[in-house]
């Protein structure tokens, strides 16, 4: 395995690291408090061309590589988890672009996207469709040289600021995951119902909806062919799942960080905390789970790159890195003692942030069950 990341790539993430140091990290308080979407931060990291990290530069973006993704998200995560995540559901909405999309609808859609100018959702769970996608009731009925998109979908991250979703809906009633298809669904064409953010417990500035439709898209919106969405989507949770195993990277760093130098600080019973070899236990587990996760992160990172399915390596990835976050800033809280329970310090935040990594992309369960699969499927 190859974690060598081009010059040009380091250097953007490096840009990235010192904007979510000076800049991002000093919003997050605020963004955490008002339940706020951060417009302020998406507007900057759009200059920097973080918006288009993923997107292939003949189409107006970056082009990174896999690696330089997962690192501009793990930077992205040490500032503000909340911008990461808004960032993250733009990158799933252009992912499921860059799959199942023509050329023609590659070059009409993504360089808009690329640049900031128009922000994605993607609209796959449903109030009783979670992480069955297959059980999904949105019908997609077609209308000569259209379709009409009738349902409800839910938590749904920048569905009332985004100015286009991918929505996934049934076109048939063939069983399972056939006949599921992918669309791109303008809100501004109208049909398109947001309702208020949803109350949640982290991450509150990345703002989460349910979303109903009763809308007339046009055949050229449909992305991939016919029957093709659950494949789709399928690919784009892959990619996305390698995202979430870099934000539960950057939390950690960050709660590392933290802790290691409130240790070095208080004071208890005349000597700094550090020096009790409690202290440094905690801090050394803290450590290695990170490097773990970080390793982990890295390598499904790097069998994307490689081309072909990395299933297996995001879900592992993805599992070991999210809970591993939360262990991380739980144990950062406890070093901080009473002071990292209050909101004088962003350590609660951090440990708010830090539990959705376990459910979004597919919950801590749903990745064992894939990885079961996988390990039980190489030894038939």
């Amino acid at each position: 395995m190859d974690f060598a990341i081009p010059p040009d790539e380091q250097a953007l993430a490096d840009e990235i690291a010192r904007y979510a140091r000076n800049v991002l990290a000093g919003r997050a308080a605020a963004i955490d408090t008002a339940g706020r979407f951060p417009d302020d931060n998406i507007r900057d990291l759009a200059q920097l061309g973080v918006l288009g990290v993923n997107i292939p530069a003949e189409y107006g973006g970056v082009g990174a590589s896999a690696l330089g993704i997962a690192l501009v998200m793990e930077s992205i995560t040490m500032g503000c988890a909340a911008t990461a995540s808004a960032v993250g559901a733009h990158y799933l909405a252009t992912d499921a672009i860059l799959i199942g999309g023509t050329e023609e609808q590659k070059r009409r859609l993504l360089p808009a996207a690329a640049s900031g100018n128009a922000l994605g959702a993607y609209a796959l769970t449903e109030p009783r469709s979670g992480s069955d996608p297959a059980g999904m009731t949105t019908r997609a009925h077609q209308e000569g040289d259209a379709f009409r998109i009738t349902g409800t979908k839910h938590f749904i991250t920048n569905a009332g600021e985004a100015d286009f979703l991918v929505v996934f809906a049934r076109s048939s009633e063939e069983p399972g995951s056939r006949g599921v298809c992918a669309f791109v669904v303008e809100p501004a064409a109208g049909g398109v119902t947001v309702s208020p953010p949803e109350p949640t417990m982290g991450i509150r500035g990345s703002r989460i909806y349910e979303v109903s439709f009763d809308c007339r898209v046009p055949a050229a919106n449909l992305l991939g062919t016919p029957g093709s969405g659950f494949r789709i989507a399928m690919a784009v949770l892959d990619r996305g799942r390698v995202d979430v195993a870099a934000m539960g990277i950057g939390l950690s760093r960050v709660a590392l960080d933290a802790a290691t130098a409130w240790a070095q600080e208080r004071t208890a019973f005349s000597h700094k905390i550090a020096e009790y070899q409690g202290i440094q236990w905690m801090l050394a587990d803290m450590a290695v789970t990170l490097e773990a996760a970080r390793l982990l992160t890295y390598k499904a990172a790097w069998a994307r790159a490689k081309g072909g399915r990395f299933t297996s390596e995001a879900a592992m990835a993805k599992l070991f890195a999210s809970e591993a976050a939360g262990k991380i800033t739980d144990l950062a809280l406890q070093i901080h003692g009473g002071f990292g329970y209050t909101r004088a310090l962003p350590l609660e935040r951090y440990v708010r942030d830090a539990r959705i990594l376990r459910l979004f992309e597919g919950s801590s369960e749903i990745q064992r069950n894939i990885i079961a699969r996988h390990v039980l499927g190489a030894k038939a």
